[in-house]
């Protein structure tokens, strides 16, 4: 009996990753919008560290990294495909602080304080630099969706490349500063009848985010 093929065919399904990909026969698209993250900024290291902040922001709202002992970038800056469903009426808050309004309604967030304890790097002005890209990619998404979405401060301050300024977001998480930490926040609640999907995918410098309705 040859045992081989079967063999090395279960040693090769073990370093597959199950696609995490929105079945299209149970959903409807609503919105779908990209950045380039080798477009973040235009000095190259000040890039690379909004990329790497970006892509452990990711990592941190999966739940692939839960604290700055797991961050592996090597790890982290390989392709992404993850997903999470917001059932109706439900929020989603960029970071734990959040307005009166939303506090009963927040089921999920991105899970960390951006900061060099949660493993985020510096381009020598602030840590966790590139957050606020990856909230106005969410935002603009969002919007297009027609999701009730809500991001109290703009971030009219400095240009995000690929997002137009209106849907610029400013986030901001400072331990002991919770009332104005809420005001730099991202609030996205599902006002459709049908649970939503979020998806982000990213590949060859490209992170994709995409909003899909289940069909029930």
């Amino acid at each position: 009996m040859n045992i081989i093929g079967p063999i090395l065919f279960f040693l090769f399904s073990q370093f597959i990753t199950p696609s995490v990909d929105v079945n299209p026969a149970n959903t409807k698209q609503l919105a779908s919008e990209q950045i380039s993250l080798e477009k973040r900024y235009d000095n190259l290291y000040v890039n690379d560290v909004f990329k790497d902040n970006i892509l452990l922001n990711v990592a941190y709202l999966s739940g692939k990294v839960t604290k700055k002992e797991d961050v592996d970038w090597k790890e982290i800056e390989k392709p992404i495909s993850y997903k999470f469903t917001l059932l109706p009426n439900k929020t989603f808050a960029f970071h734990e602080d959040v307005l009166e309004k939303y506090k009963n309604s927040v089921v999920k967030t991105t899970n960390t304080n951006f900061n060099y304890s949660d493993g985020f790097k510096s381009d020598g002005y602030l840590t966790g630099d590139g957050v606020c890209h990856l909230a106005s990619l969410m935002y603009l998404a969002a919007k297009n969706a027609g999701l009730d979405a809500y991001a109290p401060t703009n971030h009219d301050f400095a240009v995000i490349p690929e997002i137009p300024k209106e849907y610029g977001v400013s986030i901001y998480k400072m331990p002991g500063s919770s009332s104005a930490n809420a005001l730099q926040n991202l609030y996205i609640t599902n006002n459709k009848k049908n649970p939503v999907v979020f998806e982000f995918a990213y590949k060859n410098s490209q992170l994709k985010f995409s909003i899909y309705e289940e069909i029930l």
